[in-house]
């Protein structure tokens, strides 16, 4: 059997790995329909029908819960829609690569903040002077991959 952790890096490669497939299949659509809102509509009712798929075979838990949730936890919906919007109306005049690679840089940047302060309730973990570095080391690969 994996170890939890492996199941977990596994998982998390696959979903980097649909990223970008992501972004080229919306710009795409985005540009077929001539309408990059009416693609990214689209994907969010795909998303909502898988989605509640999802929940009806695994069990929807007690929703009475998101009455009293802190509404600032909402806004994750509003960035999910602000990096599809964008990268369906971006990547198709920008390139697919450049969008991601601006996107993996924000990820990069945005993930060593979280983790050093314990933002949203994440587990602190310092941001020391070697993962400072491989951050860095990671955001030059990522620059050097996009050099025309």
């Amino acid at each position: 059997m994996m170890p939890p952790t492996t199941a977990y890096a596994l998982t998390m490669l696959a979903a980097g790995i649909g990223i970008p497939i992501l972004a080229a299949l919306n710009a795409g659509l985005g540009t077929r329909l001539g309408s990059p809102v009416a693609a990214a509509a689209i994907l969010f009712t795909v998303a909502l029908t898988t989605t509640l798929l999802v929940l009806t075979l695994k069990g929807a838990p007690a929703l009475s819960a998101v009455i009293t949730a802190p509404k600032h936890l909402f806004l994750a919906g509003l960035l999910v829609a602000f990096y599809i919007l964008s990268i369906t109306f971006i990547a198709p005049k920008f390139g697919v690569g450049n969008a991601v690679f601006f996107v993996l840089l924000g990820q990069l940047v945005s993930a060593a903040l979280i983790d050093h302060f314990g933002l949203f309730g994440a587990r602190i973990s310092p941001l020391s002077l070697s993962r400072a570095g491989g951050i860095a080391l990671m955001a030059a690969g990522v620059f050097l991959t996009q050099r025309a």
